[in-house]
């Protein structure tokens, strides 16, 4: 656990805030479909921006399209500062179910449509998601993919290449084939499986981006997690991103939510200093669960 509380990290060839948002939650129920109130997702994405936020996260497989749309019409023409992390590897059928999507035109196609979507001439950084599993990493070569987003890269479509949903192996291999921007990966205060991906990503100076760093849809619950927050007088939420933000100083945060109040929240984690006793008791609960 680190002590020195950094407050960016590189992404690509960018500095970003360690402290970003997350997307997802903008479409409607499962990622599926418009939201409920379209004005209160474009009120969130401009309160990100307004508090500082320069990287969000998204994908046009959120929706599908939806998402993407919703950030456009709200930020765009982007600030200079602000930096769009999309992923390709999906699609969604219509039930709202998620598919691989790994073939070349599947995956040209997805860029194209990022682009589009977007209003962009180029995307800073895609996010391969390797989809062997839809329930998580699963091993599986990603030599074909890799080298059409490489393709694509060298077209000047895609500046920068990301890894999700993978494997400390498939990272290995992708390393040797391109540069890696970032990792993204399930992990968060109860899921650890990581934990030694992301030091040998932090040697290499390479972020790592936990999705679901707050439980995803089933939010964390934990009675231990409840009364460290009280105890910093903090939400539960905002201790669960402080803790990801002392855990390695490549991590960098990206909670999703629908709500302006509930982002606020989230952005006071960036200020919040957990001193080590909770941390020692926060570490426990992986133990545990």
């Amino acid at each position: 656990m680190s002590n020195t509380h950094h407050t960016t990290w590189q992404l690509g060839d960018r500095t970003v805030n360690r402290l970003g948002y997350g997307a997802m939650q903008l479409a409607g129920p499962g990622v599926f479909g418009p939201p409920k109130d379209p004005e209160a997702a474009l009120a969130v994405l401009r309160a990100a921006v307004a508090g500082g936020v320069d990287h969000i996260d998204t994908s046009d497989f959120y929706g599908p399209h939806i998402t993407n749309q919703l950030i456009r019409e709200a930020l765009h023409p982007y600030p200079a500062n602000v930096t769009i992390v999309t992923k390709i590897g999906a699609r969604r059928d219509s039930q709202g179910d998620w598919l691989p999507a790994f073939s070349r035109e599947e995956l040209t196609q997805a860029v194209h449509d990022n682009l589009r979507n977007l209003g962009l001439e180029a995307l800073e950084v895609v996010n391969l998601r390797a989809m062997f599993s839809v329930h998580g990493p699963a091993e599986g070569s990603l030599e074909e993919p890799l080298a059409v987003l490489a393709g694509l890269r060298e077209q000047g479509l895609v500046r920068h290449i990301g890894l999700s949903n993978v494997t400390a192996t498939q990272v290995r291999e992708a390393r040797r084939m391109v540069p890696v921007a970032c990792v993204q990966n399930h992990s968060n205060l109860v899921h650890r499986g990581d934990d030694a991906l992301i030091q040998e990503l932090a040697a290499g100076g390479i972020a790592y981006v936990p999705f679901f760093p707050l439980g995803g849809f089933s939010p964390l619950q934990s009675d231990t997690l409840s009364a460290v927050a009280a105890r910093l007088d903090a939400t539960p939420m905002a201790v669960a991103i402080a803790w990801l933000l002392q855990r390695s100083p490549n991590i960098l945060v990206i909670p999703g939510t629908s709500s302006v109040t509930h982002l606020r929240q989230n952005l006071a984690a960036a200020s919040l200093a957990l001193p080590a006793d909770a941390v020692a008791e926060l570490d426990r609960i992986a133990a545990i669960a």
